[in-house]
């Protein structure tokens, strides 16, 4: 009898209908496929039954978390290759409904059923979200979302995100093979985005999403303004303030746990918001951008710093990615870059820069994974081991879909105007580079 990886090679490329480019590693130890191509390894019977219970891409998910699944080679390129299969059998077969009126689809989904054991649907790993009722984006909802993502461990974040404590995008002005550092590249952005709103000693800067601090104290202390950070999450404030006390700058810098809907204490002259609007919602943004308008003073400056996708010839066609959305940001969602700064004129604010810097993020992601990788058993001690394999996944498929151009990140530079149209930007622009 033939082993289960050759059966199972057989029956993904009947399903397919079209070569499998990775090798397989069966739980009986039988390997099949290209041998110099990377190995999906498919541990135990409970990894098919994932994917019959749930086809498509939360089955996979829920697989890989709890271990059921594995790549044996280098992850960036399983995943490349893997991100290229699609149905070869017509407009009919994108659903599942579809293809499965295909007779030869049909056939091979009764083979993965018998090779996969008795029928029982195992539990979903214990990372997954488990969802309430309500409306999305309410108070109550995002806080409950940013708590799943941030509240796992400032010592984990340490570890992946380096001593910046900086979980946003760093802006390479050298190649790491040049001896740049993450640190650098971090400060670099930090500073960009500091020029950008042209801090000044005595402005007030309102930092949305403040993470660990870092805009927060970089803006005090390099750039002698008051700073009011605002965050959801209880474990960022707290490292937050240790930071800003540890730096002398508690005169300066205030970091609350408050929802942005709730900073009434304007005007502020400058407001960042970096890597927090994509939690936002489409049907929340009108009023994320207008709650941020009336909180600057004429003349004030915004700084958005945030991630996009494509646009979609059928934009109602847009549904968050499944992954993502159980395991890292629960209901989180992206929108093209011209949907942003529309959302923003709308708002009342004049957009006067956009800047694409999407390879700058895929260098970042890498060098995440990397030290994820490289300090893997400690990660497993700060968490648990799905938690810490759902973060290697998203990070490294999120590498590649910035290389790819299947979604980018751009820092919007807007202001609210003065009455009389005043914006108070230099004739030249683009005086930070």
């Amino acid at each position: 009898m033939a082993g289960a990886a050759l059966r199972l090679q057989n029956l993904f490329e009947q399903l397919l209908g079209a070569p499998l480019p990775v090798r397989i590693r069966a739980w009986d130890g039988s390997q099949d496929g290209p041998p110099d191509a990377p190995t999906l390894v498919v541990r135990n019977r409970r990894a098919l039954r994932r994917l019959l219970f749930k086809p498509g891409e939360l089955g996979l998910a829920r697989a890989w978390v709890a271990g059921d699944l594995d790549v044996d080679g280098d992850l960036y390129t399983a995943l490349d290759l893997m991100a290229g299969l699609v149905w070869e059998r017509g407009e009919d077969a994108r659903t599942l409904a579809g293809a499965l009126r295909d007779p030869e689809v049909r056939a091979a989904v009764r083979g993965l059923v018998k090779l996969a054991g008795p029928p029982l649907p195992p539990a979903p790993p214990p990372e997954e979200v488990r969802r309430g009722r309500g409306h999305l984006h309410t108070k109550r909802s995002d806080r409950r979302a940013i708590s799943h993502h941030y509240d796992v461990g400032n010592d984990f974040y340490e570890l992946v995100l380096g001593s910046s404590m900086v979980y946003s995008c760093a802006y390479w002005q050298a190649p790491e093979s040049e001896g740049a550092t993450l640190q650098d590249a971090q400060r670099d952005k930090l500073e960009l985005v500091s020029r950008k709103l042209g801090l000044s000693p005595g402005q007030r800067l309102l930092d949305v999403g403040c993470g660990w601090g870092s805009m927060a104290v970089h803006a005090a202390r390099e750039h002698g303004v008051s700073v009011v950070g605002v965050t959801l999450s209880q474990e960022q404030a707290a490292y937050a303030r240790k930071r800003v006390a540890d730096e002398g700058l508690t005169d300066r810098v205030e970091i609350r746990v408050q929802d942005y809907r709730d900073v009434a204490d304007g005007p502020y002259d400058a407001i960042s918001s970096i890597g927090m609007a994509e939690h936002v919602g489409a049907e929340r943004y009108l009023e994320y951008a207008t709650d941020l308008y009336r909180l600057l003073g004429p003349g004030g400056r915004l700084l958005n710093h945030q991630i996009a996708r494509r646009p979609r010839r059928d934009e109602s066609a847009y549904s968050v990615d499944e992954f993502i959305d159980a395991y890292v940001f629960p209901d989180g969602e992206l929108a093209p870059i011209g949907t942003t700064v529309t959302q923003l004129e709308r708002a009342g604010f004049e957009v006067r820069d956009v800047e694409s810097i999407r390879e700058h993020y895929a260098l970042t992601l890498r060098r995440w994974v990397a030290n994820l990788e490289a300090d893997w058993a400690t990660a497993l001690r700060l968490v648990s081991p799905g938690r810490a394999r759902v973060w290697r996944l998203y990070m490294a498929a999120s590498a590649l879909a910035f290389e790819r151009n299947r979604i980018g990140v751009n820092q919007v530079l807007a202001v609210k105007t003065t009455e009389a149209g005043g914006s108070g930007l230099p004739l030249r622009t683009r005086t930070w580079n």
